[in-house]
């Protein structure tokens, strides 16, 4: 099997971001955004997606904390279209309900080749510490257009914002894993347009 693995080294004015990943591991990451909340979201992602992921980021954050949550997204993004190629083998679709305590997420993924989010979420939804809620949907978009999925999140309910961010992103693993899976049942490229 050819090793799935990328190495990004993303940097701008921003943020330096550099992220090594490794669709094929057993979940064991080494985080540092300097952004505690993100750093235990991106575990949290690794984890449950059984990827093997660093990633260390250096980011202006004491201008705002966007810059590095959505740096982080891209180049996440680039990690997985790098490490996919030409997708030859995989499901493609992935999809999850993640319940949370109270939070209950849907998650679906198409590793389609033409990025697009649907996003749906309760308003209002309070910061955790000095992260805002917001910066969830900032993440996905970014991570989305980057490793070019069609990708479908909605919160179904939820009131606590630290549980619905985690249900979302352990959500979001558990598609990208089962997206990412080969299946020896799949012959070359799974689309009939022969590309993805």
């Amino acid at each position: 099997m050819t090793s799935r693995q990328a190495q990004i080294d993303r940097r701008t004015h921003e943020t330096k971001i550099q992220i090594d990943l490794g669709i094929d591991g057993k979940g064991h990451s080494q985080i540092t955004t300097k952004i505690p909340f993100f750093d235990h979201m991106l575990t949290l992602f690794s984890r449950h997606s059984l990827c093997d992921l660093t990633v260390k980021a250096d980011g202006d954050i004491e201008v705002d904390l966007h810059h590095t949550v959505e740096d982080t997204g891209i180049a996440l993004g680039q990690a997985f279209t790098k490490a996919l190629g030409d997708k030859r083998g995989i499901r493609r679709y992935g999809w999850a309900y993640l319940p949370m305590d109270e939070t209950l997420a849907r998650v679906v993924i198409d590793f389609s080749g033409r990025p697009f989010l649907h996003y749906s979420a309760p308003e209002g939804v309070a910061s955790i510490g000095g992260f805002s809620f917001t910066l969830l949907e900032e993440f996905l978009r970014a991570f989305s257009t980057h490793a070019a999925t069609n990708l479908h999140v909605e919160i179904l309910y939820g009131r606590d914002a630290h549980h619905m961010c985690e249900a979302v992103f352990k959500g979001l693993a558990k598609a990208v894993d089962q997206a990412c899976q080969l299946d020896p049942r799949v012959e070359g490229i799974p689309s009939t347009k022969g590309t993805l």
